[in-house]
């Protein structure tokens, strides 16, 4: 099979969709739903799932509690960074309208802080606060109100302490989020798949990044689902299953096929189509989620990440460098037992909002680039327009209530893949040329050499947030910015 170009990649069985992607580094032990894990499980076991904690009368308290753990992960013993003993950490389950409340403890020796990546929820005091700093040893409780009206969708959470957030992600602190269908989606079964990628030393740790990995996107050599290496999934012929599918990956691009079998797209990130629109693959940058029905209509079949060309990291030290390629399987889905009655059809989902005929009230340009710098100029710098992060500094000042449009450029020769925190982002142009689906997403990947234009309603919120690049090791070298809604 052909390697995936970075053009051809917005065409996924005939649905037009915004390329995402993206190469990375993840740790993942898997971690049971009656107690913490103790052990990953061996290749070829049954898939399991993180411990799941559901909100209540309006409401979940929860404590995370990060810390390193001695873990097994793929049959070594592996010093992991873990929320609340676990690689993935728990699952918060909520509905539209919850308060979550969460007790963040930091046990780590480095500052941390949290997340929630995904989530349209106020960024300012204890809420979705970037600029927030919990200390080693230290505490802070956040507290987040999901409006009424909250898209449903799989989302998730983990530390983005600047400086600190690749390696953090990359040693194993990462959860997620699920909010419910107010009217439920008939299947058999709901699944969820965090998909991470690790590197491990010598010594069990997961490994440091070379210089010259940070500057393409740190990739792992394993590649895990909720921290198995190569799990299997039973079901049975002629059941409908939901995937809720989170990119967990510090850089990786992940490019999902499932032959054999039904596949319809519920939606990406919390986007959602009006309709489930039939794909025969998927393409998640790091940060992406996927929402995926799979009705079991063949035999058995292997879950396979295929190859996806993200560009070359050139002119760094005299050299290039090209991020990790090649497919690979990820899980086995088997398919056993008597055949089925075939599931309810699937309820209509409310039309999307439509930015494309909205009042535009500013347009703005962010530039993507790797200029030159440090090392006596031999190491690439990531920056947008030309600046690197500065939590001092305000880049952009929005109105409340308004839409802008953005123009994404993309200068280097490595995609980019860009998460604005708070506001998601509707893709309207890609590549110069108009989309004409309705496509919302909070991660939008802009090709090398390339452009995507988006729009925003900065709505609900005011305050301080920040947008970057979701190849986390990038956003560390200060590919990010800062926006202020008033």
């Amino acid at each position: 099979m052909r390697p995936l170009t970075r053009r051809n990649a917005l065409i996924l069985g005939g649905v037009g969709l915004a390329g995402v992607a993206v190469g990375g580094t993840g740790l993942l032990v898997t971690q049971k739903v009656s107690s913490p894990p103790t052990a990953a499980s061996a290749s070829g076991t049954e898939l399991l799932e993180p411990l799941e904690l559901h909100s209540t009368d309006g409401a979940l308290a929860v404590t995370l509690n990060a810390a390193a753990r001695q873990v097994t992960l793929a049959g070594r013993s592996v010093r992991a960074l873990t929320y609340n003993d676990g690689v993935p950490g728990p699952t918060l389950r909520l509905r539209a309208g919850d308060a979550l409340g969460v007790s963040l403890r930091n046990d780590l020796t480095d500052p941390s802080n949290l997340h929630v990546h995904g989530l349209h929820v106020s960024p300012e005091g204890n809420g979705d606060n970037m600029f927030v700093t919990v200390p080693g040893g230290d505490s802070f409780d956040y507290r987040y109100e999901l409006p009424a009206n909250h898209p449903p969708g799989v989302y998730w959470y983990h530390p983005h302490h600047h400086g600190l957030v690749a390696d953090q992600v990359f040693g194993g602190l990462y959860g997620a989020i699920v909010v419910e269908d107010p009217i439920p989606i008939p299947a058999s079964r709901d699944r969820l798949l965090v998909i991470s990628d690790i590197t491990v030393d010598s010594t069990g740790a997961p490994a440091a990044a070379r210089a010259t990995e940070k500057m393409s996107g740190r990739e792992g050599a394993l590649v895990l689902i909720n921290g198995q290496l190569g799990p299997t999934m039973t079901a049975r012929p002629g059941e409908r299953e939901r995937w809720r599918i989170v990119n967990a990956c510090v850089s990786r691009y992940l490019r999902l096929r499932l032959d054999g079998h039904e596949l319809a797209l519920l939606g990406l990130d919390s986007g959602r189509f009006a309709s489930a629109r039939p794909v025969t693959e998927i393409v998640l940058a790091p940060g992406n989620r996927a929402d995926l029905l799979v009705t079991v209509t063949g035999g058995d079949a292997a879950l396979r990440a295929l190859n996806y060309d993200r560009g070359t990291a050139g002119g760094m030290m005299g050299g290039g460098i090209s991020p990790a390629g090649g497919d690979m399987s990820l899980a086995t889905f088997r398919v056993a037992g008597e055949t089925v009655a075939a599931a309810a059809a699937v309820p209509a989902q409310p039309t999307p909002r439509d930015l494309r005929t909205a009042t535009v009230t500013a347009r703005r340009e962010l530039v993507f680039s790797m200029g030159m710098g440090g090392m006596g100029g031999a190491m690439m710098a990531p920056t947008i327009n030309g600046r690197a992060f500065d939590a001092a500094r305000i880049d952009e000042t929005v109105q409340l209530g308004s839409v802008e449009d953005w123009l994404l450029t993309n200068t280097s020769t490595l995609d980019h893949p860009l998460h604005l925190h708070v506001w998601p982002m509707q893709i309207v142009e890609e590549g110069g040329q108009p989309v004409d689906t309705v496509i919302w997403q909070d991660v939008v990947n802009i090709p090398a050499r390339s452009t995507t234009r988006v729009r925003i309603a900065f709505s609900d919120f005011s305050g301080r947030t920040v947008y970057h690049c979701h190849i986390l090791d990038h956003e560390d070298a200060g590919m990010m910015g800062v926006v202020e809604a008033r």
